[in-house]
């Protein structure tokens, strides 16, 4: 299994380019079932969890193009299957959007285990009631199996608002008889890209970006092309590692727009940053001193739906803290597991108290140190904090597990790399 060896202590300087949303590619993606006509995707990333949902297509029946590593055409003339290969469906959260276009295309999907980070209970719920109001049919046994004649529009209330589930619901519902109306449905950028590109393709959704979706049912779909946004969680990511390390990046086509409520966070944990057109630039020096709430009160950063502070944002959001001055409590509401990383900054000399599954206190600023004898990334996020904690303490460490980090940011080692970064993939 792969390690990074990094030497940290280093400022970096220079320009990164983010990847394409990594959470937009799996609906769009699986939008491509919805019609026997071309779809084509470019700035896809290069990622494991997105080769993976195209290796699920395949199995399907899709046929998928390569253009280049970035752009991808899909044409599902000939689906064959309505159940995923359990194998490579077991390893990622996000093929659970193949539901709602299978349901939608075949009139039944089965879905085995889905897998992904382990950062807590990750329920389906949300799916099944969404899906049920259109007319699905539900026999949960060993596998799940959603059954469907014909699916009806519906005006449905989600009971959380779950993106894959709004998802799902949106590609179930565009091809639907009638008129259906999803409330307290997500609105983050995927879901967004989502809805302008089943537009392209002929559906009619209005209130886009807003928490109530209405979507007028069509017959039929046809092909189109589409260019996915900047991830916004990689570029929060930079920002918070050219902050805690000091040094100064710029990064490009970063859609500052899709990090309002990230930089207003980052802003109250001492970070300053210079927008330019459709770039962001990170200066070297940095104030990194906690703001505190009014009458000098201890603040809070907790996670919402959007436009809320994102969940995938807390973990380099921590590791962001302890080199800021203050105190800071971040409150993690979604995933019971996500903070149970945080004991290995606190092997590197990071002062946090972890409350509860959902609490940690960070006192900063902290001098971390290196971990020679290696530390495991245990999800995605966490992954990402420990490399930025890693760069920034004086030392070299080891991080294993590294598949993780692979999962949700691509080339990672040769984009921090180029910015000056000494970092080496090594296999063991």
């Amino acid at each position: 299994m792969d390690e990074f060896v990094i030497e940290g202590g280093y400022p970096l300087k220079g320009t990164v380019v983010p990847s394409g949303n990594k959470n937009a590619a799996f609906p769009l993606i699986s939008a491509a079932l919805l019609t026997d006509e071309p779809v084509t995707l470019h700035n896809l990333p290069d990622i494991g969890d997105v080769r993976t949902m195209l290796t699920i297509m395949r199995d399907l029946g899709v046929e998928v193009t390569y253009h280049d590593r970035h752009t991808v055409t899909l044409c599902a003339s000939k689906v064959q299957k309505v159940k995923p290969d359990p194998a490579l469906f077991g390893q990622m959260r996000g093929a659970l959007v193949l539901s709602g276009s299978l349901l939608a295309r075949e009139g039944r999907v089965e879905l085995p285990k889905p897998g992904g980070d382990q950062i807590g209970r990750r329920r389906i719920d949300t799916h099944i009631l969404a899906l049920s109001a259109l007319g699905a049919q539900l026999d949960y046994n060993e596998s799940l199996a959603l059954t469907a004649s014909r699916l009806r529009g519906a005006d449905i209330l989600l009971d959380e608002a779950s993106v894959t589930a709004t998802e799902n619901a949106i590609l179930a519902a565009v091809t639907a008889e009638g008129h259906t109306i999803i409330r307290n449905a997500a609105s983050e950028p995927h879901v967004q890209d989502l809805c302008h590109l089943l537009n392209q393709m002929g559906a009619r959704i209005s209130g886009i970006g807003s928490n109530t979706l209405s979507i007028e049912g069509v017959p039929r779909l046809g092909g189109a092309t589409f260019t996915l946004s900047a991830d916004y969680i990689e570029v929060g990511s930079y920002i918070a590692l050219a902050a805690t390390t000091g040094s100064e990046i710029l990064i490009q086509n970063a859609a500052p727009e899709h990090l309002r409520m990230t930089l207003l966070v980052f802003k109250r944990l001492g970070v300053e940053v210079e927008i330019c057109g459709n770039d962001i630039l990170v200066p070297a020096t940095q104030p990194l001193q906690i703001v505190p709430d009014l009458g000098n009160a201890i603040p809070k950063v907790d996670d919402a739906p959007w436009p809320g502070f994102p969940a995938d944002m807390m973990s380099v959001s921590i590791v962001l803290a302890t080199q800021s001055s203050g105190t800071v409590l971040f409150h993690e509401k979604m995933f019971e597991s996500r903070l149970f990383f945080v004991d290995k900054l606190i092997g590197m000399g990071a002062r946090i108290v972890l409350c509860d599954p959902h609490r940690c206190i960070v006192q900063g600023p902290s001098q971390l140190h290196a971990e020679p004898q290696g530390i495991a990334s245990p999800d995605i996020r966490a992954g990402m904090a420990l490399l930025i904690a890693a760069l920034c303490a004086k030392g070299t460490s080891v991080i294993r597990n590294i598949r993780q980090i692979d999962r949700g940011y691509e080339q990672v080692d040769v984009k921090l790399a180029q910015l000056g970064a000494r970092i080496k993939r090594t296999g063991c």
